[in-house]
């Protein structure tokens, strides 16, 4: 495994475990696979991985739990670095954001984290927590020792990022990066800045949810082999990341232990300045590809999901639309839809509420596409 170091000395794996993602049991967020989980987590560890990353509000607020129980039944506390993320919009007055923080120590059993994120901030979220005045709470809790490292994860424009940025002593941030996405929200440009300010970088949806590595389409491997490219395209987009120096670490995923053995293998032999000109060639022609097919640019944070009072799966649907024209298979979507959304989940029983467009990072109109997603995704009689 390969390591970057943070201002403060701190050396960290250049890929980490993002805890958001992990085997679950019967397409039950909420309800990890924890046998298959915890084989993960090992296997990381066994190998390197010291980072890795949660947050409150991850897998129906489970993730926390499953993370801390893992970590003190095999004593791993001192080989790894505990991340995760105070859930800024349960936040009314000052005081929740200490109660929070407590809930979530007991969750992983420990004492302190060596990584606290304000989750999820954008302009107008920035806005609100400052109402309950949380700096002063970051700055206790850090003085206390309890919060090693204060940081926050992002989700907005660049305008926005830089104003985070300036409004506190940060020790760094997250920010979603991946080469679809260098000039979406803080993007490259808010890279570069964050480097400007000394700050280490950690990367979450390095492969776009999953979207730049899933399925491998003909035309896809054309552009691989004209150009020489023997990578997997989870390789090539991880490669594409650790090839940049101002980037700290990059929060692998995996759902399961082949796609981490897969990240892990690339995490320990590609560094800064290795991504080839064919490599790179490749990128821009599987930008152009993806570009042109890709409906809804859905991640499938599941942000939108935890308070859907008709718990829609809206990742899962854009999912499906969306591989219906990327990968050329409108059979396969309509398929995996009749067998895996019911009726009273569709999206023909939203409730037009709009929290899923609050929630959502990515801007997205959801409502609207998911009545286009169901028209098209539906077999018609």
């Amino acid at each position: 495994m390969k390591y970057r170091k943070f201002r403060d000395g701190a050396q960290v794996s250049q890929v980490g475990l993002g805890c958001m993602r992990l085997p679950i049991v019967d397409g039950d967020t909420a309800h990890i696979d924890e046998k298959k989980a915890e084989e993960m987590v090992l296997y990381a560890v066994e190998n390197g991985v010291n980072y890795f990353d949660s947050a409150y509000a991850y897998h129906g607020k489970m993730s926390e739990k499953f993370v801390g129980k893992v970590v003190k039944n095999n004593n791993l506390r001192d080989k790894v670095y505990l991340a995760t993320k105070s859930p800024t919009w349960l936040v009314r007055e000052h005081n929740t954001y200490y109660t929070l923080f407590e809930e979530q120590l007991d969750n992983l059993q420990t004492d302190y984290v060596d990584f606290y994120l304000m989750h999820s901030l954008g302009a107008a979220s920035w806005r609100n927590a400052l109402k309950s005045d949380p700096l002063p709470f970051l700055d206790a809790i850090k003085q206390e020792g309890r919060a090693r490292r204060i940081g926050f994860s992002f989700h907005d424009n660049l305008p926005a990022f830089k104003q985070i940025v300036d409004a506190y002593d940060w020790d760094f941030c997250q920010i979603q990066l991946n080469y679809m996405d260098e000039n979406y929200q803080a993007g490259m440009k808010g890279l570069a800045y964050a480097a400007q300010k000394g700050l280490p970088v950690v990367v979450m949806e390095p492969l776009k949810g999953g979207q730049l590595a899933s399925i491998l389409t003909p035309q896809m491997q054309q552009i691989l082999d004209e150009n020489s490219v023997s990578l997997s395209l989870a390789g090539l987009g991880l490669k594409y990341l650790f090839d940049k120096p101002e980037v700290g670490c990059v929060l692998s995923g995996a759902s399961n232990l082949a796609q981490l053995k897969e990240n892990i293998e690339m995490a320990s032999s590609a560094d800064v300045g290795e991504l080839r000109e064919n490599e790179k060639k490749v990128i821009e022609e599987l930008k152009a590809f993806y570009n042109a097919r890709t409906k809804v640019p859905c991640t499938g944070c599941l942000y939108c999901i935890d308070d859907c009072p008709q718990r829609i799966p809206i990742n899962s649907i854009f999912s499906m639309y969306n591989n219906m024209y990327i990968y050329d298979n409108p059979e396969s979507s309509r398929v995996q839809f009749a067998m895996n959304v019911p009726d009273k989940r569709r999206p023909s029983a939203c409730q037009d509420c709009g929290i899923c467009e609050e929630k959502c990072p990515q801007g997205i109109a959801v409502r609207r596409e998911l009545k286009i997603a169901q028209e098209r995704l539906e077999v018609k009689e």
